[in-house]
């Protein structure tokens, strides 16, 4: 029954975020019914904390896409998708969330709460790297041969990306930390954890995960040619209206399949955090 009250009010939170989203032009349509899935799914299996983890992400990576927008509008031919995001946006960033909730539905390990904070630290991550690294006075370098490149060029790093990844990773650890917290104290929450461990797992896995979204980029991820701008972009219909052609990796590895691998070992390297170093058990 509490299950069922928890997924209800998450269908039910996730609905009126999504929809108020949608007014703002931060979700499309589809991306309304991803938010509505996610959401559902995140503070349905995981609780409060989970939930309010979750919206932390998004009302600060939506911010932060609306924030000088008339200044990066000059680079969307590159990136696949603008800051409005669809159905394959939402499920990339938060889809390992919700099966890392879904599963601690059924085994409410600790363990668990170190992989959902890796998960959503590295897509915050990847997210204000993106929104803030493209602001800074100086050209991003390839993350695999250090060699300048142009601004919004996938795989490219910065110091002001950098640090706004960390920035990121910081966030999503201190808000699930506080959160569970205040759940422990007014709700109940299943488990009392060590929560600076939690932090320090979430920074360490938001980080390594941003910076591995960073690498496939620069190697794997579909990148595609537009003949007649003859620049680079991620999308496979330039924002010219010219068709593209495939000029390196894999044709099925877009930015969300890319982000979803990245925030699956965010949770990864959070856990082996977790485990070997920063909890005291």
């Amino acid at each position: 029954m509490e299950l069922f009250s928890q997924l209800a009010i998450g269908l039910i939170f996730s609905s009126l975020i999504g929809l108020l989203a949608h007014r703002r032009r931060s979700l499309s349509g589809s991306g309304v019914v991803g938010a509505v899935i996610v959401g559902t799914a995140i503070f349905g299996f995981g609780g409060w904390a989970w939930g309010l983890t979750l919206i932390t992400f998004f009302v600060t990576s939506s911010l932060l896409s609306h924030y000088k927008a008339l200044i990066k509008e000059k680079l969307a031919e590159k990136f696949d998708k603008g800051h409005q995001r669809d159905l394959g946006q939402v499920l990339a960033n938060g889809g390992a969330g919700a099966i890392i909730a879904g599963i601690y539905a059924i085994q409410p390990n600790p363990l668990l709460l170190a992989a959902f904070a890796g998960a959503m630290a590295t897509v915050n991550a990847d997210t204000w790297a993106t929104e803030l690294g493209v602001l800074a006075k100086k050209p991003p370098r390839l993350i695999t041969t250090g060699r300048e490149v142009e601004v919004g060029t996938s795989g490219a790093v910065s110091l002001l990306g950098m640090l706004a990844s960390m920035g990121g990773s910081l966030v999503i650890g201190v808000a699930l930390a506080g959160f569970l917290a205040l759940e422990s104290t007014f709700v109940g929450g299943r488990y009392i954890v060590p929560l600076l461990p939690l932090v320090g797992a979430a920074l360490v896995g938001g980080l390594t995960g941003s910076l591995f979204d960073s690498l496939l980029g620069a190697t794997v991820q579909a990148i595609y040619h537009c003949p007649n701008c003859h620049k680079d972009t991620e999308k496979t219909l330039h924002t010219c209206g010219t068709s593209t052609h495939l000029v390196r990796g894999r044709q099925w590895l877009n930015n969300d399949v890319v982000n979803l691998i990245s925030s699956l070992l965010g949770a990864s390297v959070a856990v082996a955090c977790w485990y070997i170093g920063l909890s005291p058990n």
